[in-house]
């Protein structure tokens, strides 16, 4: 027998260096569930998203073919010595992407093609002549129906028959349940402004600009306001000839030498219809300003043409069947098996097979906490947990084998009831033979890991070591350790002191008649008190509080009518509302924290009032790296440069000019306490702050202690670690969210109401302990406070508890249970109760 090597077990990591790993040596076990745990800014996400599924992203594309790798986004090679037996690798990403108008829940899982090919095979379709035809193996074999009342024959409807997205599509809308209608008194901006001065508003767009020249060749008068042109003049710019027509212009190029062009005219109707038909999300908002969207009426929003719709499956049509909660198919199923067996016996074995593959479409899904939503969600209204546990389940139904997924916080926006069925899923994906690596803070999560690997011990610079690997037993018990005391119960749960509702403070109250699941609901929010509102996914949180109350407290204050589902709301003297969520803050790399909390422009006055910037000439503007004056002339301020490779991804190089301090040499001679500008936006915000302090001992100044104040809130809601330079979109969505409340920390609050929507995502137990002093803050300066939230670290520590659902979808939308901590924990109506008393109880 020859000698075969026994497989590699472990993936062995050296030397990794991506942003602030620290030559990170490391072996991961394969085939395992390993969790990545740290506070914020360990480096959990550089080891995961940055090295393991970097590398093994870009190993598996390496062995496609040069043109096809073209055409692929690519993650950049990540800066490592070594990375041995590293498997080919997939990530489920902490924001999936948006997906498209065509996208719903049927189409982004297996549910929709499961559904049409049973409705293909075992419903019953009309004929010709509009008679029943009921399935039979007669139909399969021949392909063709015969109607047992009139004889007539048709071909028999395919699965395709039943897509809205190809043949089984309305007519009317194209197959996306909705038309959109153009709005002409929109297309024009000013009716007082030319056509040359941006008159016509899809004009505007990128790449549209030089359309008015070809309408002036096509007889349009460009130069006098629009309400003077003539009938055909208007016609002819909102739609043109009616044939397409190219026109010889000459425009003016960057440098303003003269470009000669041949142009295609687009009228303003047609640039609409394009941004319409755009396939990304960007792409497509140009065009929503111009346009109404209303449900389709030829299919009443089914998104299916008339013969689709008119095919039964156990006394259903598909567009109904598509509109039942998740949690009714398994029932159905069944019912569509009882009507094949009743029809001929001979169909049970095909009814069985397909509702079979039905069924192992949906349990992952349901496991997941989404049996509220159905088939025929729109994909783009579904929230980042959902999207993100729709991807779950796809990767769960491939059953692949020798994998390596990687996992960005799939615990978010999930209620403590589902996260075993999450876990579930994650050791199912182990014993088909992958291998796991989440990154998570979820306690539940971390326990029911294989092992566990601890990065810090702090964050950012002081980060990005490691500090304990082994089982969740082995790591609670390890010197240094962060996460042990939240793994063995002994760490303090209970941060702040609660305090009750005081009855002469005040409540605020609204009444939702009827919205989504919610019906005649009445809800009470304590003032000057911190609430959570809990409950499963889909159990009507967000319409309660983001859809419900905040629109009526700020129709109230602004002098409009109430939403059209709200009652009555009582705002108890409210006056101001600000709602903090987790999107990422920034468009592009120039935004980052210190021009969003505002400490650029004290920090660029600081600069321009020295010494030497005055005797230049120079004022705060020469200090901002978005202007030619003070940046790099080569990278334009960015401090790196992106070179194109090919078929290799681009490749991010520092800048080799200014290498990567964004500003040219002339405006880095000025200094303050020997720092440049480009020093200052290296520092972190902790240093910033010791470095602003430094200043204010020789010359106390209402700037710098404006400066102070600012870098002091970042500071206190724990993100004293970020560098003011760095880029904001690479933000985590909670670091995003307390940049966010960092702004607001040098406010007054006495009549301000502060909602957060789940404050927790992407926070470690100690950091969520920071964010608890931070809002304890905001109540003690008079704010009141509302969270939804899953995390029960927060909800332990909040004053009142709104409890709803019981269950998400139909089996949601009210009340269960209001209290205090301790009231919820003995309430037997209450869904988080027991969860949060065994949290309590370090169980």
């Amino acid at each position: 027998m020859p000698h075969r090597r026994r497989p590699p077990t472990h993936i062995e990591v050296r030397g990794a260096r991506v942003n602030n790993l620290k030559d990170l040596d490391l072996d991961i076990p394969l085939g395992s569930f390993v969790a990545l745990t740290g506070v914020s800014g360990s480096g959990k996400s550089s080891l995961a998203m940055g090295v393991l599924y970097a590398e093994g992203s870009r190993r598996y594309l390496a062995g496609l073919p040069t043109y096809t790798r073209r055409r692929i986004t690519q993650a950049v090679a990540p800066d490592v010595d070594s990375i041995g037996y590293l498997p080919a690798a997939l990530s489920l990403r902490q924001r999936p992407p948006m997906p498209g108008p065509r996208s719903t829940v049927g189409t982004m899982t297996e549910v929709n093609a499961v559904l049409r090919l049973t409705m293909s095979r075992l419903g019953t379709h009309p004929c010709p002549n509009g008679h029943p035809v009921p399935p039979g193996l007669q139909a399969w074999a021949t392909e063709q129906l015969t109607c047992p009342t009139c004889g007539a024959r048709a071909p028999l409807p395919s699965a395709e028959s039943f897509a809205f997205n190809t043949r089984g599509a309305c007519p009317a809308c194209q197959g996306l349940g909705v038309i959109q209608e153009l709005d002409e008194d929109r297309l024009i901006v000013d009716a007082d402004l030319s056509i040359r001065d941006g008159a016509v508003g899809p004009w505007r767009m990128l790449g549209r600009s030089h359309m008015p020249l070809v309408a002036a060749e096509l007889g349009v008068r460009i130069d006098v306001p629009w309400r003077e042109l003539t009938d055909p003049e208007r016609r002819m710019v909102i739609d043109g000839p009616g044939h397409p027509v190219t026109k010889h212009i000459v425009i003016q190029s960057g440098t303003g030498r003269p470009f000669p062009l041949n142009a295609r005219y687009e009228s303003a109707r047609e640039s609409v219809q394009k941004m319409a038909g755009n396939e990304t999300a960007p792409g497509r908002s140009g065009a929503d300003r111009y346009l109404r969207t209303r449900s389709c009426p030829d299919c009443g929003g089914s998104r299916l043409a008339p013969a689709a719709r008119a095919s039964r499956l156990a006394g259903r049509g598909l567009a109904e069947i598509c509109a039942l909660p998740l949690g009714e198919l398994p029932a159905f199923a069944k019912a569509v098996v009882d009507e094949a067996v009743s029809i001929d016996p001979a169909l049970e074995p095909t009814a069985a097979r397909l509702t079979a593959e039905l069924h192992k479409a949906v349990e992952p899904l349901l496991a997941l906490g989404l049996s509220y939503l159905s088939a025929d969600r729109a994909g783009d209204t579904l929230s980042t947990g959902e999207r993100q546990r729709i991807q779950l389940q796809s990767t769960a139904m491939r059953r692949t084998t020798g994998m390596l997924y990687v996992l960005d916080e799939p615990s978010i926006g999930l209620h403590p009831a589902a996260v075993a069925g999450l876990i579930e899923i994650l050791d199912n994906l182990v014993a088909d033979g992958n291998s796991i690596v989440v990154v998570d803070h979820d306690v539940q999560i971390l326990r029911a890991a294989d092992q566990l690997i601890e990065l810090g011990p702090e964050a950012g610079a002081g980060g990005g070591r490691l500090v304990a690997q082994g089982t969740p037993a082995d790591v609670a018990a390890t010197a240094g350790t962060r996460i042990g005391g939240y793994l063995d119960g002994t760490a303090a749960l209970v941060v702040r002191e609660r305090r009750r509702p005081e009855p002469d403070a005040g409540e605020l109250v609204v009444e939702v008649s009827n919205l989504f699941n919610l019906t005649e609901v009445e809800a009470h929010f304590p003032r000057n008190r911190m609430t959570a509102v809990t409950g499963v996914s889909g159990a009507g949180k967000t319409a309660l509080v983001l859809d419900s109350l905040v629109p009526a407290l700020r129709a109230g204050l602004d002098g409009e009518p109430l939403p059209a589902h709200v009652r009555t709301v009582d705002a108890a003297g409210i006056d101001r509302i600000v709602v903090v969520d987790a999107t990422p803050i920034g468009a592009n790399d120039r935004s980052t924290p210190a021009t969003y909390s505002t400490a650029f422009d004290d920090i660029r006055s600081l600069f321009a009032a020295t010494d030497t910037a005055r005797e230049r000439g120079w004022n705060k503007g020469r200090f901002s790296y978005n202007t030619p004056a003070g940046r790099c002339a080569t990278c334009e301020g960015l401090g790196e440069l992106e070179l194109d490779l090919q078929y290799l991804p681009d490749l991010p190089v520092t800048c080799p000019d200014c290498h990567g301090d964004r500003y040219n040499p002339q405006t880095l001679e000025v200094t303050i306490a020997g720092a440049s500008i480009a020093d200052v936006l290296r520092m972190t915000v902790a240093d910033a702050r010791t470095w602003c302090a430094g200043l204010a001992a020789e010359a106390d100044t209402a700037l710098l202690r404006r400066l102070q104040r600012t870098l002091a809130a970042l500071d206190d809601v724990g993100l004293g670690y970020l560098t003011l330079g760095e880029p904001t979109p690479a933000l985590s969505g909670g670091e995003a969210q307390r940049l966010r409340l960092a702004a607001e920390l040098r406010r007054r609050h006495d009549t301000a109401l502060f909602v957060f929507d789940e404050p927790t995502i992407g926070l470690h137990p100690r950091d969520v302990a920071t964010l608890v002093g931070v809002l304890d803050r905001l109540i003690a300066q008079g704010a009141t406070v509302i969270v939804i939230e899953h995390d029960l670290d927060l909800i332990a520590n909040c004053d009142w508890i709104i409890d709803m659902g019981p269950g998400g979808g139909t089996e949601g939308g009210r009340v269960i249970a209001t209290g205090t901590v301790d009231e919820i924990c003995a309430d037997p109506d209450s869904v988080i109760g027991p969860w949060l008393r065994r949290h309590l109880a370090g169980e």
